[in-house]
């Protein structure tokens, strides 16, 4: 199977990079004439992707990545956000439309299951016959607002989040029809307004015509023809899901380990210097985000008495460019939708951008 074109979970849109959260994308429509379809406003085909009723579906999700990232071996997964999870072989995506998920990937010979039932999330790991049962209490659950590991892992929460973010910021159209997943749907098409300052050229999203659910998000950047990243729905059945799919037995043997989550005083304080610590700068298209890593982070890693991990120094040095300006010096490590600096003080940058508009958001006030 050619690499670039693995099926993939969609937790990892927005975080293969880190660039703003704006490189999210999809396969390609499926081959045949473009569907005949009543006319629709962009404004009014977004307000019902805003405004639709979450349906039951039962999905297989894939990816095409032609970013351009190099092979960084072992180191990637640690290194950047998300980039472990590229060597998934296949997603299947389950959702009753109320809340319940269940997320199926194969990696190679071994297969991950995320459930997410209630305030109980059940992932397991065939390779290691290893549970892990987390109950999330309903205070924290409120206080956190935050999704469940596996319930964005389809195009449609991908994409409602990334019309929040450029909407205002973008031209919005309606570019005729296509079919994605043996369903029709309409093209919709954003490009960045001209005092936007970014590499993409234009983010499209194939919207159901039934349900108005997003099928399929591609972007493209300048100059080139073919888009940088696509995620989509390869197969779709919108139909009642068993309620059984969103229970989990461990199987015989395996080792179960339970959490609770919480937030303690602990939790809060680290939640409260990372806020600090990063802040964006523009809006739009041309967000820039800025912060600074740990101390430790940044330190070669010793022969000897050193805890494991990646040596960022080593990485860098092999996979990004050396620069300098007013702001410091560091590395610059690029590809087709955008880049990041980090620099030897540990500050970093990182948007769909020019390496200009970087360095200027490491200097911004």
């Amino acid at each position: 199977m050619d690499p670039k074109k693995k099926a993939i979970t969609a937790a990892v849109v927005g975080t293969a990079l880190g660039v703003g959260g704006l490189v999210v994308v999809a396969m390609p429509a499926s081959a045949g004439d473009a569907p005949k379809l009543p006319q629709v406003s962009a404004e009014d085909l977004v307000q019902s992707v805003v405004t639709a009723k979450p349906a039951p579906f039962d999905g297989t999700v894939t990816v095409s990545n032609n970013l351009g990232l190099p092979s960084m071996g072992g180191m990637a997964g640690s290194a950047i956000p998300g980039a472990s999870a590229l060597g998934i072989d296949s997603a299947q995506v389950f959702s009753d439309g109320a809340g319940k998920s269940k997320v199926s990937l194969t990696k190679g010979q071994a297969q991950e299951t995320i459930i997410h039932n209630g305030n109980t999330v059940w992932d397991y790991e065939s390779k290691t016959n290893s549970a892990t049962k987390t109950t999330i209490p309903a205070d924290v659950a409120t206080k956190q607002h935050a999704p469940a590991e596996g319930k964005a892992a389809d195009p449609s929460t991908a994409a409602k989040e990334l019309l929040a973010k450029v909407r205002e910021s973008s031209n919005v159209a309606v570019d005729g029809t296509a079919t994605v997943a043996d369903r029709p749907a309409y093209e919709l098409v954003l490009t960045p307004k001209p005092t936007e300052r970014t590499l993409l050229r234009e983010i499209r999203v194939a919207i159901d015509s039934q349900t108005r659910m997003p099928l399929r998000l591609s972007v493209l950047s300048n100059g080139t023809t073919a888009p940088a990243l696509e995620l989509a729905f390869s197969k779709i059945e919108f139909a009642d899901q068993s309620a059984d799919l969103f229970a989990f037995t461990p199987p015989k043997g395996a080792k179960v380990t339970e959490k609770q989550a919480k937030l303690d005083d602990r939790d809060k304080a680290l939640a409260n210097e990372a806020k600090q610590g990063t802040k964006l700068v523009g809006d739009g298209w041309d967000t820039v985000v800025t912060g600074k890593v740990p101390a430790d982070l940044m330190k070669p890693k010793q022969a000897q008495g050193e805890e494991k991990g990646a040596d960022v120094q080593k990485m860098l040095s092999r996979f990004a460019k050396r620069v300098n300006g007013p702001w410091g010096s560091g590395y610059l490590f690029t590809t087709k939708v955008g880049g990041a600096v980090l620099t030897d003080d540990g500050r970093f940058a990182a948007g769909a951008v020019p390496e200009q508009v970087l360095y200027e958001a490491l200097g911004a006030k």
